[in-house]
């Protein structure tokens, strides 16, 4: 639980041309030495009522939510404490899907969101089959009762000789409402959250430049500047002009990291 901490592209350039598998190898060989990599976990809550109020879409993903108007919430520590013993088991068989939640939580209009409650459960069913679920890694821990019966690759009892339909006289597989999902507000039409309504790309992009230290602003331009070295001149003056629009200080920075006359851009 150190923090992060990012590194210039010089550095970078050195570290992996010594290691290139510098992270993996500090990763395991961290775990096999038991000196455990720690994560705080944090939520934010925003009342369902303040999305309509709030000068910025929070559905949108490439936004923030304040923290001096939603504080950060502890939930607790994530550990990882050991190295896969077999790697197809535990690592390539694994299966991660956003559709997968507990009870009390529902799914928000995030675009994003939405496209991946699809597409990642369909990317496992594709490589690993329709009982992905099964497989030891992704199995859940306790007993599940499950509509989910049949398909290639059942390898537990199937659910024997229960129903398969409700209602039904056994009172096998009675909805529990108590577990549904939230029910998910709309203003008007369901489109109302359109994201490209909200052109202010620029006001919170700017408040994070200016949370950055001067160190850290100079390897910002750095780090861009090295990543556009060989896009053509107008694109990179185009990247400038946005950097104003976030703060002025960030614009003349990029312009002196990517030797561009201030005379050459719009904004400045």
């Amino acid at each position: 639980m150190a923090g992060e901490r990012g590194a210039a592209d010089a550095e970078a350039e050195v570290i992996n041309g010594k290691d290139r598998e510098s992270h993996q190898r500090d990763l395991y060989e961290s775990l096999e030495k038991g000196d455990f990599p720690k994560w705080v976990m944090y939520v934010q809550i925003m009342p369902e009522t303040d999305a309509a109020k709030v000068p910025y879409i929070p559905f949108d993903l490439t936004k923030i939510w304040p923290r001096r108007d939603y504080p950060l919430i502890e939930v607790g520590i994530m550990e990882l404490n050991r190295n896969p013993e077999n790697f197809l088991a535990e690592v390539e068989q694994s299966a991660f899907n956003h559709a997968n939640i507990v009870p009390g939580i529902g799914f928000s209009p995030n675009k994003m969101l939405q496209g991946r409650l699809f597409a990642y459960g369909n990317a496992q069913r594709y490589r690993l089959g329709v009982n992905h679920h099964l497989i030891t890694v992704n199995a859940p821990r306790c007993p599940v009762h499950s509509f989910h019966r049949d398909g290639a690759m059942r390898v537990d009892g199937n659910f024997g000789s229960t129903l398969g339909y409700e209602p039904n006289s056994n009172g096998e597989w009675q909805d529990q409402s108590d577990f549904a999902e939230p029910l998910l507000r709309l203003e008007h039409a369901a489109d109302h959250w359109n994201h490209r309504e909200d052109m202010d790309y620029y006001s919170q992009p700017g408040a994070l430049f200016r949370l950055m230290t001067p160190a850290q602003q100079q390897i910002l331009f750095q780090n861009a500047a090295c990543s556009m070295a060989g896009l053509p001149r107008d694109i990179q003056i185009r990247h400038i002009d946005n950097c104003f629009k976030a703060d002025p200080v960030c614009g003349a920075g990029a312009a002196k990291e990517f030797s561009v006359s201030l005379n050459e851009v719009s904004i400045a």
